[in-house]
C-alpha cells in the first residue's frame, strides 16, 4: 500500500490534535498503509530560515523529515483552527520542502472545539498546499468540539466519525493511485 505522512499541525501542551492524529495513523494502518507521524513538537525545528535544499548540513532529524516528506506518496495535514487559520508550527514545518511535495496528493484534516471543525483553516491550508505542488482531494474532514469527540486517552466517542472517515480514506486512495501512476508515466 501507500506511504503516507500524517503531520501534526499542534504544538501547544494540551493539543488535540495529537489524539487526532492516533486515530488517523490507526485508521491508515488498518488499512494497509505505511505511516510515518511527523510531529513538530518532537522535531523542534527552528522559524524557517533557509529551505532544505539551502541548507550546507541539514541537522539529522531535518534529514529525517526531508526524506520521509519525499518518499511519502500523500499526505495528511491534520490543523486546528487558531484565529481563522493554521498553526505557525504547521505552516513551518511544511515551509521546509517544495519539490519533495510535488503531485502527491493532500487530504486535509481540521479541527476546533467550536461547531464548524476548523473548516476555515482547512481551507487556507488548501491554498498553501496547492502552491507547494500537493493538491488537495475535494473533501475535508472536518472534526467539531473535538474536545467532546475524543476522550482524554484519545479514543473516540462518537462513531459517526469512523464512518465518515471511511469515505474520506477511499477518496484519498483514489487520489494517492491516480497521481502515483502519472508519476510514474513520467
Amino acid at each position: 500500500m501507500a506511504k503516507i505522512a500524517v503531520i501534526i499541525g499542534s504544538v501547544r501542551s494540551e493539543r488535540h490534535g495529537i489524539k487526532v492524529a492516533k486515530w488517523v495513523v490507526s485508521k491508515l494502518e488498518d488499512k494497509g498503509h505505511h505511516v510515518f507521524l511527523v510531529d513538530p513538537m518532537k522535531l523542534d525545528l527552528p522559524l524557517l530560515d533557509k529551505m532544505y535544499k539551502e541548507i550546507k548540513s541539514p541537522s539529522e532529524k531535518l534529514q529525517k523529515l526531508q526524506k520521509i516528506i519525499k518518499d511519502a506518496d500523500g499526505y495528511v495535514p491534520i490543523t486546528p483552527e487558531y484565529n481563522h487559520s493554521i498553526s505557525s508550527a504547521l505552516k513551518n514545518t511544511l515551509d521546509y520542502f517544495l519539490e519533495e511535495y510535488f503531485f502527491k496528493p493532500s487530504a486535509i484534516i481540521s479541527y476546533s472545539v467550536g461547531p464548524f471543525g476548523g473548516v476555515v483553516a482547512g481551507n487556507h491550508l488548501r491554498q498553501i498546499l496547492a502552491e507547494m505542488g500537493a493538491p488537495e482531494i475535494p473533501s475535508q474532514f472536518p472534526i467539531s468540539k473535538v474536545h467532546e469527540t475524543f476522550d482524554v486517552d484519545g479514543k473516540l466517542l462518537d462513531k459517526n466519525y469512523d464512518r465518515r472517515f471511511s469515505k474520506f480514506l477511499d477518496e484519498f486512495e483514489w487520489y494517492v493511485s491516480a497521481l502515483e501512476k502519472q508519476r510514474e508515466s513520467g
